[in-house]
């Protein structure tokens, strides 16, 4: 696909699930992520910090299997390389990652996310190429530590204004305070141990996917 299709059908998500195995609750992740598309999620990240270069691919190739057979768009965390050798949608950017212009350069097709976490960020990575910025962490979250902290959901209102790519938020974010992140005009909403770590994944997914679309259609 090229990186326009790829595009149109980040626009039309709605959950945007992280996967990582040390937060799936003992479980594979591989069975997390079954659920999660079972769920009728189109848009997954597999990040997994802790794996060599080969269990990652290895990993990644099964990611990329299971999700192209559902129709959703796979992310990769950090690597491009990785992400272009299993065929992945995209790859997602941190501070210390290689910069959004070079991932652009590699590879150009590709949808290219990055973390940001306040105003200046988010707009130097979309003049560099993003085809999406993440706006966080709104909440206190245990996933991913960085050094801001928790930057609130002021920051949404702060950001989103200047934006003219997608955005999505992500942090600490579950189904008793989405409501909140979605009166700021939110549409993509990222999670990690809201959906991958409750003994019910399918119907974690599905209550969020709920309420975002209600929120839509309002």
């Amino acid at each position: 696909m090229t990186h326009e299709e790829r595009l149109r059908l980040f626009r039309q998500t709605d959950l945007y699930v992280v996967i990582t195995e040390s937060f799936c609750a003992g479980r594979p992740a591989v069975k997390v992520l079954d659920w999660v598309l079972e769920a009728g999620v189109r848009l997954v990240q597999l990040r997994e910090k802790e794996c060599s270069d080969r269990e990652l691919y290895t990993r990644a190739c099964v990611f990329r299997e299971r999700t192209a057979q559902a129709g959703a768009l796979l992310i990769i965390d950090d690597r491009v390389d990785i992400a272009l050798a299993v065929d992945a949608d995209g790859v997602h950017l941190g501070n210390e990652d290689l910069p959004v212009s070079q991932a652009r350069r590699l590879a150009p097709e590709l949808l290219i996310g990055a973390s940001t976490h306040n105003r200046e960020e988010a707009l130097a990575a979309q003049l560099a190429g993003a085809s999406y910025v993440n706006i966080g962490p709104i909440f206190p979250t245990q996933t991913k530590s960085v050094s801001c902290g928790a930057v609130g959901l002021e920051m949404i209102s702060e950001v989103a204004p200047h934006l003219t790519i997608p955005w999505t938020t992500m942090g600490g974010i579950k189904l008793d305070n989405v409501d909140l992140v979605l009166e700021r005009g939110a549409r993509h909403i990222a999670v990690v141990t809201a959906v991958t770590a409750v003994p019910d994944v399918r119907e974690a997914a599905a209550a969020l996917r709920a309420r975002i679309l209600e929120r839509r259609a309002n």
